[in-house]
Parts: structure tokens; sequence; C-alpha cells
């Protein structure tokens, strides 16, 4: 389960933002202001800070700052202003990975949320992951179940990989769309689910009743280990 850290002072966005990110999968921790922000980075290991720039006691600037000056490479998203572009800027000087201007659309925080959590996850993936009685090596891009190699076709692997980078979060079709396949989120497409039935047919016990590859109704898909 990926961590995200949210510092944010205004009560009702950091409510709105844990529910929503604790809803798509992550474990949430919300600081108020930036000392107690910068604590919960040092001591909680987030995957993701949400960083607010404007905050009490101590603002997103030099928050930012410390964590970089202290080796913390976490990827961080910060909340600008709108039309505050010197605030970005400063921002991507001082090690900011991404931002979104207030007002912002909640799904857009989310998918840059998600991107860097997958940017963060490839780097930290391990070079055999499993699920179930399936071994996945990643380097050599081979599927082991029951001890025997599972062939799979290469966007077939590509979208397990994708699935397991997610770690349990569910992911949308378009997203697996795009990832995958390069498509525009725009895109109607049984792709997804095609290939889906595929993974299912070959890696689960019971194709029909699966236990890993699964079904998130009206969103996609994610895989449960």
């Amino acid at each position: 389960m990926s961590r995200v850290l949210v510092i944010e002072d205004n009560a009702d966005l950091a409510f709105g933002l844990r529910n929503n990110l604790e809803i798509e999968g992550h474990e949430v921790d919300v600081a108020t202001d930036g000392r107690k922000g910068l604590e919960r980075a040092r001591e909680g290991a987030p995957d993701v800070i949400v960083l607010d720039l404007m905050l009490p006691e101590m603002d997103g600037f030099r928050v930012l700052k410390t964590l970089r000056r202290e080796g913390f490479d976490t990827p961080v998203l910060i909340l600008t202003a709108r039309g505050e572009e010197a605030d970005k800027v400063l921002g991507f000087r001082l090690g900011a990975d991404d931002y979104v201007t207030k007002p912002f659309g909640l799904l857009e925080l989310l998918a840059r949320v998600e991107a860097l959590l997958r940017r963060v996850g490839k780097s930290r993936a391990p070079e055999i992951d499993s699920f179930g009685d399936v071994e996945v090596r990643r380097t050599a891009r081979t599927v082991v179940k029951d001890g025997k190699v599972v062939e799979l076709a290469p966007k077939e692997l590509d979208l397990l990989l994708a699935l397991l980078d997610r770690d349990g979060a569910a992911a949308s079709r378009a997203d697996l769309l795009e990832q995958v396949w390069g498509y525009a989120g725009s895109v109607v497409s049984r792709t997804v689910d095609t290939h889906v039935a595929e993974l299912r047919r070959k890696l689960e016990d019971d194709a029909s009743d699966p236990r890993h590859i699964l079904t998130v109704r009206k969103v996609g898909y994610r895989l449960e280990r």
C-alpha cells in the first residue's frame, strides 16, 4: 500500500484529499502546518507528499528546502495559488516534482499523485515480484506459475506489471490504456478487458472466479496479492 502525506491547513480540503486518496487504496497521513508536516515526512517515510505552499508555522518552501537539504528524495506535489508563476518556478528550483494550481479538479490531482507513485514505484520495483503462486521476473520478462513458465504476450506482461506497480490500488481502463498502449484517455476500447481475460485464463486457478486480478466496479481493475 502506498503512503501519501498531505500537508494542508485547510481542514475541508485536507479531508477531501484524504477521503479520496483512501478510496483509491492509499494510506494517508495529514499534517495541518509546516512543522508537523516536516516531522511526519521525516518519521513516516511517505511515498509521495502533497504540499501546500501557504502554511502556518513553516511555509511549504521551507519544508521542501529542508527535506531536500536533508537528502529526502520523496516526490513532492506542490499546491500553488492561481497565477502565481513565481511560486511554481521557485518550487521546482527547490526540488518539487509537480504542481497543481488552486482551485483544482480533484480528479486531476489524483491523476498526478498516481503518476508520481508510478514513477517512484518503478524505481523501487523489486526484480522479482509475486502474488499467489505466480512469480514475475521483471528484467527477464518471465512469468512462472507453480514452477512452470507461462507464456504471456508482451502487452499482457506490460499490463500485469502496470497492475503490480499500483500495489493493490485500482487502475481505470483509461489509465491502463494510456500507460500500456499509449492511447488517449478518451479512446473507448475493449482492449484492456480482453487482455485481463487472458491474464486470468493463464494465471488464475479459476478464471471465472479470480482471486488476484479483480474487477473494481465502475472503475477498472486491481491486483490483490
